[in-house]
């Protein structure tokens, strides 16, 4: 009863609209993506804008920003507070809207879905690892990963992704008798449970020190390797950028640049 009684909490402080009533004859291109050839992207972005406000006090978040993000990489956006990548990230996960633009996920418009249909895009294909770790202090490890399972049509067992994330043997811990990197982790058992097609996470090392962080990093590239999800991390961390496959830095809600990593640095290299 516990679990049923919260797991719409969760959704909502998550995923904001993730209690919004399902649709009963959800849009095929939401729940079905495009299988078309490999050539095509995750997301595919076009000239995306974001106001806030209006007249004299508009605020452009995002300035006709456009980018592709191939499927199964890992992509590491950077920028100081303002410049605009945690609200792309918003918009392509589903959380807000664009003012104008358009994002193709898997080859299929987003941007124009209705809110239902951007849940079961959020419920189907996209974990989220935020900097706080949105834990229930009430369940166990294992209890809180359960709930994003009972929302979800093919989970992983909440127990096997724990292990995946070095937690096999703290399951029955609440949160409290747990570090913030072992609750970080859990927090990402409970993306990855999902089987996610690709996971956001928004600083998901920015409240934690180094040795802690590289751990959490470890975990996020396994998940990588071990699954293919399309990884893409926003963080104010530049030495995070070299387990990246793909930097984007923005600047006044622009991209500045986009550089390629030819070799990846190893995440014990990494510095803080």
């Amino acid at each position: 009863m516990l679990k049923a009684k919260v797991c719409e909490t969760l959704s909502t402080s998550l995923f904001k609209a993730e209690n919004a009533k399902k649709p009963s004859m959800p849009n095929a291109s939401t729940q079905a993506p495009n299988p078309a050839s490999e050539s095509v992207p995750a997301y595919r972005v076009e000239q995306l804008r974001k106001i806030y406000g209006e007249g004299e006090a508009a605020v452009q978040a995002l300035r006709g920003v456009s980018i592709e993000i191939p499927k199964g990489e890992t992509v590491v956006f950077l920028g100081p507070s303002g410049s605009g990548k945690s609200t792309l990230l918003n918009i392509m996960g589903g959380l807000d809207r664009a003012t104008s633009g358009s994002v193709e996920f898997l080859g299929r418009e987003l941007t124009g879905q209705s809110d239902g249909d951007l849940t079961l895009y959020r419920r189907q294909h996209v974990g989220f690892v935020f900097q706080f770790y949105n834990l229930m202090p009430g369940l166990t490890a294992l209890e809180n990963v359960e709930l994003v399972t009972e929302i979800t049509s093919e989970p992983m067992p909440a127990a096997d992704a724990l292990t995946l994330v070095g937690l096999g043997n703290r399951m029955d811990h609440f949160p409290a008798q747990l570090s913030g990197g072992e609750q970080q982790r859990v927090a990402i058992a409970r993306a990855i449970a999902k089987r996610p097609t690709v996971m956001f996470c928004d600083e998901p090392t920015g409240a934690l020190d180094r040795a802690t962080g590289l751990t959490v990093l470890e975990a996020l590239a396994e998940v990588n390797r071990e699954f293919g999800t399309t990884l893409l991390i926003v963080t104010h961390n530049a030495g995070v950028a070299g387990l990246a496959d793909r930097v984007v830095r923005f600047i006044d809600g622009a991209i500045d640049s986009v550089a390629t990593n030819a070799t990846k640095t190893p995440i014990s290299d990494i510095e803080w």
